[in-house]
């Protein structure tokens, strides 16, 4: 009797064990077969009790694939936040390869893709953990992880030898996203604390339990202290936030219209500009004209007119052969900011028929609508006629057709002499310097590169009235970050757009976020702290369960 007993019990055991091994689960079927191509029952395995949940392999494939999550999304938040400069990335690209391509936004679509492929297979992975089956990455997983290690480690590479200051632009948008990104990698945490307790307490050595766990504790409670390290001049106290920057149009407004054309000017103007920056260069006989790049190349149609002469300095052309030229066909081919199908016909025919302007002409333009100028001035090279007297020329045609204090004077070269020749205009420096030394130059503005942005400095340069202006800025999130350092002004290629912006995109009273970060902190303790409470107990049910009834047959 006791043996026929013992029989039948483990007939049922066997029965249970076939039942679990062939039974219908489309959930895990679904996943193990976009994970691993399997998609039959019995080509996949459950993790036993003090099983791993892979083999060496598979784990080490598994550790590829967090490290390569990681360094994809490291490189796609990098590439995400470069955006302010991509038009930069693609005129270097036009200037290094001959021809125009929007590679800025083809590497941004790539990495957005890859990083997705490898999140998706990570929380494949995640998933099948948490069903405590056993991991395994078919093998063309295995070589998408590598192309996309390999790509993201690569352009990481080139674009940190080539564009080093972005990151510069990595870290100021930390002052912005780091609340939000904190937020999200707690959720996180707490998402993985499921398959995380669940093989914790499967495993029978204790030296991986401490391992796993200790891991897993250190990167938690790293990130519920990075908050204490955040900074942001956008935490600030109710009530001190300063009015908003004014804004300059980067050579006008080139979104809407060519750069350094009279059309670029008057849509900044429209746009409501307060002031207009451009690019002063003078020509073989002496006419001041608007110009950013030393040739000709890039923003006319001097390959048709003049095909010998592409790579001849835009100075060594006569004001006369500076007029046959078109500055506005490229804008309409080439497109650079996307937005030429937003633009009515009667503004691109107008687009089309741009030429290049003389200085005259755009003073013109700020002198009837009252706006502020401020322009680079390019020495002409050695050998041109006016390569000595450039700046006694410019001079001229300012007092001519505008208020000298409409004028925020950059050049630095015999600033001492422009201050006494016309002492009406604003002088301003491209560089900082000692309070002092601006004193002493009668420096009243600073015009710096945002990546050097600094509450700090904007603040003690204030202090004397010496206001900053902050180039170039056409992103909503760096100009929130530069209304909240103290910005006076911010230079921008996108002037229809930051105007609309009534206020910061994030501000917040340090009490607001201190209770932001503390509310997630312990709403993910507790969640994670009932997750590992609820596998010990099914651990330990489930083990006292299995004992009882394998003592009763």
């Amino acid at each position: 009797m006791p043996v026929t007993r013992l029989k039948l019990g483990k007939l049922k055991v066997v029965r249970r064990q076939l039942l679990q091994r062939y039974e219908h689960q489309p959930f895990v079927s679904c996943l193990a077969g976009l994970y691993g191509c399997q998609w039959r029952r019995y080509q996949r395995a459950r993790a036993q009790p003090g099983e791993c949940c892979c083999s060496k392999v598979e784990c080490g494939s598994f550790g590829l694939l967090i490290l390569t999550f990681f360094l994809s999304f490291l490189f796609l938040y990098f590439w995400s936040e470069a955006q302010n400069d991509y038009n930069d990335f693609d005129w270097f690209n036009f200037g290094t390869l001959g021809f125009w391509f929007p590679w800025s936004l083809v590497l941004l679509v790539v990495a957005a893709a890859l990083f997705t492929y490898i999140a998706l297979l990570l929380v494949l992975a995640v998933c099948l953990l948490s069903e405590g089956q056993r991991l395994y990455l078919h093998w063309s997983h295995k070589t998408g992880i590598v192309v996309t290690l390999a790509f993201s480690v690569t352009a990481t590479a080139i674009l940190s030898d080539l564009w080093s200051k972005e990151w510069k632009t990595l870290l100021l948008s930390l002052q912005v996203t780091a609340p939000y990104l904190h937020v999200g990698a707690v959720s996180l945490m707490a998402i993985l604390s499921w398959p995380i307790a669940l093989h914790f307490f499967r495993m029978n050595k204790k030296v991986r339990q401490v391992a796993v766990l200790g891991l897993y504790l250190s990167v938690l409670f790293s990130l519920y202290l990075v908050p204490l390290g955040m900074y942001s001049p956008c935490i600030k106290e109710a009530g001190t936030l300063g009015p908003a920057p004014t804004l300059i149009g980067h050579r006008g407004a080139p979104m809407l219209a060519p750069e350094n054309t009279v059309m670029s000017f008057e849509k900044a103007v429209e746009a409501g500009g307060e002031g207009l920056e451009t690019d002063v260069t003078i020509s073989y006989d002496g006419v001041p004209f608007l110009m950013h790049d030393s040739t000709l190349k890039r923003t006319t149609n001097v390959a048709e007119v003049f095909p010998n002469r592409t790579h001849i300095d835009a100075s060594m052309f006569t004001w006369a052969e500076l007029q046959q030229l078109n500055a506005g066909g490229w804008f309409l081919s080439r497109d650079p900011f996307g937005t030429v199908s937003s633009l009515s016909e009667s503004d691109q025919s107008q687009a089309h028929n741009q030429s290049v302007p003389s200085l005259a002409q755009f003073l013109e333009v700020a002198a009837r609508t009252g706006r502020l100028v401020l322009f680079d001035l390019r020495r002409p090279p050695y050998g041109h006629p006016y390569s000595q007297s450039y700046i006694n020329t410019t001079l001229q045609v300012i007092q001519a057709h505008i208020n000298s204090s409409q004028v925020l004077w950059l050049p630095s070269e015999d600033r001492d002499l422009v201050q006494a020749v016309d002492p009406q205009l604003q002088q301003t420096s491209g560089e900082k310097a000692s309070i002092q030394e601006l004193t002493d130059d009668h420096i009243t503005r600073l015009n710096l590169h945002y990546s050097t942005m600094s509450q700090q400095q904007i603040r003690k340069y204030q202090s004397v009235n010496i206001s900053t202006n902050l180039y170039v800025i056409s992103q909503p999130w760096l100009y929130t970050l530069a209304w909240c350092a103290g910005a006076h002004s911010v230079t921008t290629n996108s002037i229809h757009i930051l105007s609309s912006i009534n206020k910061p995109l994030f501000l917040m009273t340090p009490e607001e976020y201190s209770l932001m970060w503390i509310l997630t902190d312990v709403v993910s303790a507790f969640l994670i702290i009932a997750v590992f409470i609820f596998h010990w107990y099914d651990h330990t049910h489930t083990h006292t369960h299995r004992h009882t009834c394998f003592s009763d047959n």
